[in-house]
């Protein structure tokens, strides 16, 4: 009897070392549940929210009136509050159906369930990339032109003048003085590391209110105060309305927030997407009214720069604006290098993103009957949207981005930015059209058709309001681009 134990039975296929690291990544973030909590939710998300655009807001009630900006400040917070509420309820839906189990709610993922697969995900990403990376520059070139001049406020209050050609005084001095603070904090993995950064930059945000509003009423209105108008109409009120309906832009994080909550449920989503905006259109209402009050119609666009410059109380608001823009960076180099891996993912070394695959659980049919009835996508529609199970290939969000292409991203966004902040002085009309385009995406135009796309089947007035939203977004990116581009025209060329 010839011996044949062990001989015709084929060995097992040896998993590389790297196979071995990445089925131990996804089982590790399989078994590890979201760990954030309520607090550092609403941190990073009140911090995305609140931005140097906060200082603009006494201008933009200036040029509306008093209580017309008050009133457009309210309507800003409920439709970019109703846009984020929707997209909370989108990302319920994410890794809900067989074969998408380990997929994590982004606006890549929701764009997939909504649209298909298709070239208008990758757009989408695009647009989110461009925008936080544009916004991200901004906070760079904030910080090597305030710095300076915060410097120097300083040495006057302390009596210790500067020399005119002191590097103190230099821009890009400051500008790598910020390296150490900003680069590491840019490599963190999660938004709920970030916390301890964002509640301090939201401190020196409570600051700045807190000297506004006692200077007002301590010392009063300034003496060369111009006119207090309850309302106005022109040419400068509708170029004020994007300042406002831009100054709750915080979508691109609302995502990784969601993922990351500890035991979440729409209940915590609504209390951070809640105290969050209201928390932010509390500051931008107290400001505005109090900074107009203050100055009136002669207030500029930078509240703070209204303010004696000897005075040591505004000095220390003045670096708390520095510490507010660069605390908040990494919170947009966050979702510009999610968006960025997710945009190449087959696209670098022209091959597609693979992952290991996994076993779907089995579902009873009552189950899935439940699924199909909640998400408002049933029969055909849901067999062309959802892949088959055991397929095994995943889509890049259902593990971890790998180590290399996590450094490589991290290190060309903080490469590229420092260049440009280093050769740019100011980005104005470029952000003006990337705000114009990639706000209003994100905060309203997508928000609005990924719901009533997924829950179109539901009853109640829920999806015409998020229709009307998408509509609305549609309407203000219009508007502000024509503004934009007839503000374009109208400015001197160089030379002339």
């Amino acid at each position: 009897m010839p011996s044949s134990y062990g001989a015709t039975s084929n060995p097992m296929p040896r998993q590389s070392p790297r196979t071995r690291r990445r089925a131990h990544r996804i089982a590790r973030a399989a078994a590890d549940p979201p760990g954030a909590s309520i607090l550092s939710s609403f941190s990073n998300l009140a911090n995305t929210i609140i931005g140097s655009g906060a200082l603009a807001f006494p201008s933009a009630f200036a040029s509306m009136g008093l209580i017309p900006g008050f009133i457009s400040c309210l309507v800003s917070a409920c439709t970019a509050m109703f846009g984020l509420w929707c997209l909370s309820r989108c990302a319920e839906l994410v890794g809900k159906r067989p074969g998408d189990e380990g997929r994590k709610a982004s606006f890549n993922e929701v764009a997939r369930l909504a649209f298909g697969k298709g070239w208008v995900m990758r757009l989408f990403d695009f647009a989110i990339a461009i925008k936080c990376f544009g916004v991200s520059v901004s906070y760079l070139i904030i910080c090597k032109t305030l710095l300076p001049q915060v410097c120097q406020t300083f040495a006057h209050i302390l009596k210790t003048p500067i020399e005119p050609d002191s590097i103190l005084l230099v821009p890009t001095f400051w500008l790598l003085l910020t390296l150490p603070i900003i680069v590491p904090l840019s490599f963190m993995r999660t938004l709920d590391s970030l916390r301890f950064t964002s509640q301090i930059a939201l401190s020196s945000v409570i600051y700045m209110v807190i000297v506004v509003v006692a200077w007002y009423f301590i010392k009063g209105p300034d003496p060369n105060r111009g006119e207090i108008v309850l309302g106005r109409f022109g040419t400068d009120t509708l170029a004020s309305f994007p300042v406002q309906v831009f100054a709750f832009t915080c979508a691109q994080n609302l995502f990784p927030i969601y993922n990351e909550l500890k035991d979440r449920s729409q209940g915590k989503m609504n209390l951070v997407i809640g105290s969050s905006i209201m928390s932010a259109a509390s500051v931008y209402e107290l400001l505005g009214v109090v900074g107009y009050l203050t100055f009136g119609s002669k207030v500029s666009s930078n509240v703070m720069a209204m303010y004696p410059s000897d005075s040591m109380v505004v000095a220390i608001g003045r670096l708390g604006i520095v510490f507010l823009v660069g605390l908040s960076y990494p919170l947009q180099a966050l979702p510009c290098r999610s968006c960025l891996y997710l945009l190449t993912s087959g696209i670098i070394k022209g091959k597609k993103h693979k992952l290991l695959p996994q076993e779907p659980e089995p579902e009873s049919e009552s189950d899935d009957e439940d699924d199909a009835s909640d998400s408002g996508i049933s029969g055909h529609e849901q067999d062309m949207l959802v892949p088959k199970v055991g397929d095994g290939v995943r889509g890049p969000t259902a593990a971890e981005m790998p180590m290399k292409k996590y450094i490589g991203f991290t290190t060309g966004i903080l490469v590229a930015g420092y260049l440009i902040a280093f050769l740019v002085d100011e980005l104005d009309i470029v952000l003006s059209f990337v705000g114009s385009t990639g706000s209003t995406i994100i905060s309203f135009i997508l928000p609005g058709f990924f719901y009533f796309r997924l829950y179109r089947d539901q009853r109640g007035l829920t999806k015409w309001f998020a229709l009307a939203l998408g509509i609305y977004g549609v309407a203000v990116m219009t508007f502000c681009l024509t503004n934009n581009i007839i503000h374009l025209s109208r400015k001197p060329r160089a030379g002339h």
